[in-house]
Formats: C-alpha cells, sequence, structure tokens
C-alpha cells in the first residue's frame, strides 16, 4: 500500500495549525533548529494575536504542543515549541497543574 498523502513539514504544520486562528496570519513566522532535545520550532506572531495562540491559562499552546507530539511521533523525533514574543522574550507558558495528589487528600 503506497502512501498517498501529501507530506508535510514539521514547520509546515506548526504553520497550519496557527494561521487560521490568529487575526493576523502573514505576521506568523516559523523557524526550525536542531537542539539537544530534537527539532526546535520557534514561532513569533503579531503582538495582538499573543493571547490567541497561548489561549486562556495556556491551553492552546498546550493543545499545539500536544499536536506537535504526535506528529513528531510519525518519524520518532522529538519536536518541541517556542513561542516567542515580538521582543526576543520568550513566552512562559504555566505548567499542567497535577491536582491528583491535592483531591486524594482533601476527599481523606
Amino acid at each position: 500500500m503506497t502512501d498517498t498523502q501529501p507530506t508535510i513539514s514539521d514547520q509546515e504544520y506548526v504553520e497550519s495549525i496557527v494561521k487560521p486562528i490568529v487575526d493576523n496570519p502573514n505576521d506568523v513566522v516559523t523557524t526550525r533548529s536542531l537542539d539537544e532535545r530534537g527539532v526546535l520550532i520557534q514561532l513569533t506572531v503579531n503582538q495582538a494575536d499573543m493571547g490567541k495562540v497561548i489561549g486562556r491559562e495556556g491551553k492552546t499552546a498546550k493543545a499545539i504542543r500536544a499536536l506537535l507530539r504526535v506528529f513528531g511521533a510519525r518519524t520518532d523525533s522529538r519536536i518541541n515549541l517556542k513561542i516567542v514574543e515580538p521582543d526576543g522574550q520568550e513566552v512562559a507558558v504555566p505548567e499542567e497543574k497535577d491536582d491528583s495528589a491535592e483531591r486524594a487528600t482533601s476527599v481523606i
């Protein structure tokens, strides 16, 4: 069985996810490099679109990163996403909170 699906790069994949959710798709810029942890994709968007890319409590950014993990699994590669503010700073996305231990202690 041959694969007739056109293959896209991980960089194109990020752009295909981000461009539809922002108001300024022409300002979406990605750069790809290799680092010690695998592939690093740096994403820069218009300042007005930062909230849309990050999402409430970082949920949109986390979802994009989850999709990249799945995309990378196809080729056994680890793909990391870094969202860069227009001034060059990295955007800090809150870590997911594991409240299962907190819930367990509150039940007791």
